[in-house]
């Protein structure tokens, strides 16, 4: 497992609140949690870290998952956070699930967002090598990135969000994150650390589903259980694998209820 890396963080609420940790997704950053963290920091001091190889985190060759668990650790002790009530999504979910079942010191609750601990047939190279073949050098601005990319991409949101990683530097496009390293990492994100001789994590844990999504399906509950004996599932049925982004209010209201006794 290589070094850990400092992670670039945003902050929200107040130092003597409960805390919270909210870990993104593949492709995302800390930006994209930012209307919920402000939310849920008029109760809770929440912190969203960009995970290493996005946003403005470092930039590495490794991104396992227990390379990125061990981030979270590092985070929290540099943050000087005992406990935190950890919120994890589709990759961030699986870094939150890792963090869990080998710190679980750390963790006081637990809530996965629609991604669970198994290895996942589909994979990410044909977004990955549209992306790298888009022609940098040739786009005058991101609606003409947006019009290269539909054919490959038609879901225009999916196309949305995958663009936020397209920043303009010195008059030049570019992406904020490093496509070889997403590409070659891709195998490991879509898998899950081998978990035979892990303890299971004891405290209570909140699997989120999308009624509209595939990630996480009667056959995976046996495992979770396995792994997070106290676990409970809910499903929100209106939604597919951007809970937070297509049920705001309703995945918010849950949240606070779950959370409403962390200390």
């Amino acid at each position: 497992m290589s070094s850990t890396v400092k992670l670039h963080y945003q902050e929200f609420g107040r130092e003597n609140a409960p805390v919270i940790v909210i870990l993104h997704g593949f492709f995302a950053s800390s930006r994209n949690w930012r209307a919920i963290a402000k939310k849920l920091s008029e109760s809770f001091h929440v912190y969203v870290p960009d995970l290493r190889n996005h946003g403005q985190s470092p930039h590495v060759q490794e991104m396992g998952y227990p390379s990125m668990a061990a981030d979270v650790e590092a985070f929290m002790r540099e943050h000087k956070i005992e406990k935190a009530c950890l919120l994890g999504h589709s990759m961030g979910g699986k870094v939150a699930m890792w963090t869990a079942l080998n710190y679980p010191k750390l963790v006081e609750k637990l809530v996965i967002v629609d991604i669970a601990p198994v290895t996942y047939q589909h994979g990410f190279e044909n977004i990955i090598e549209a992306l790298q073949d888009l022609p940098l050098e040739q786009i005058k601005n991101r609606k003409q990135a947006d019009e290269l990319l539909s054919e490959l991409l038609p879901d225009t949101n999916f196309r949305q969000f995958l663009l936020q990683n397209l920043i303009l530097k010195d008059g030049e496009y570019m992406w904020r994150v490093d496509l070889d390293v997403f590409k070659k990492s891709a195998p490991e994100i879509i898998a899950f650390p081998y978990v035979e001789n892990v303890n299971p994590f004891p405290r209570e844990s909140l699997f989120l589903v999308g009624g509209k999504s595939k990630h996480v399906e009667k056959i995976h509950y046996e495992l979770i259980c396995k792994l997070f004996p106290n676990a409970i599932f809910k499903i929100i049925a209106e939604a597919g694998h951007w809970l937070h982004a297509e049920q705001p209010e309703y995945f918010l209201a849950i949240l606070r209820g779950f959370f409403s006794d962390c200390s």
